[in-house]
């Protein structure tokens, strides 16, 4: 994994899975807001590690801002612009 980027203050991590429509979902509408939120993207596969398959099991997507989660099984636009609001805060 890359060091985290100085001028991108927030790291964001999808727990996810392969062949799952709901990760790529959410992963596309992630995509699309970068242009407008600094943020870097971390995808992490639930199927590599037994861990994180206990945790998460069917509850995928889940995103996450460090260890608060966001949302999961789709994108929260409301819960993820409050991350942003307390940066800007």
């Amino acid at each position: 994994m890359a060091a985290p980027d100085p001028d991108l203050p927030v790291l964001l991590t999808v727990y996810g899975r392969e062949h799952c429509h709901l990760c790529q979902d959410m992963l596309a509408a992630l995509q699309e807001l970068k242009a407008s939120y600094p943020f870097q993207l971390e995808v992490v596969d639930v199927d590599s590690d037994s861990d994180l398959q206990s945790r998460y099991g069917q509850r995928v997507p889940v995103l996450m801002a460090g260890d608060r989660e966001i949302c999961h099984y789709h994108l929260d636009l409301n819960a993820f612009g409050r991350i942003f609001q307390r940066i800007e805060k």
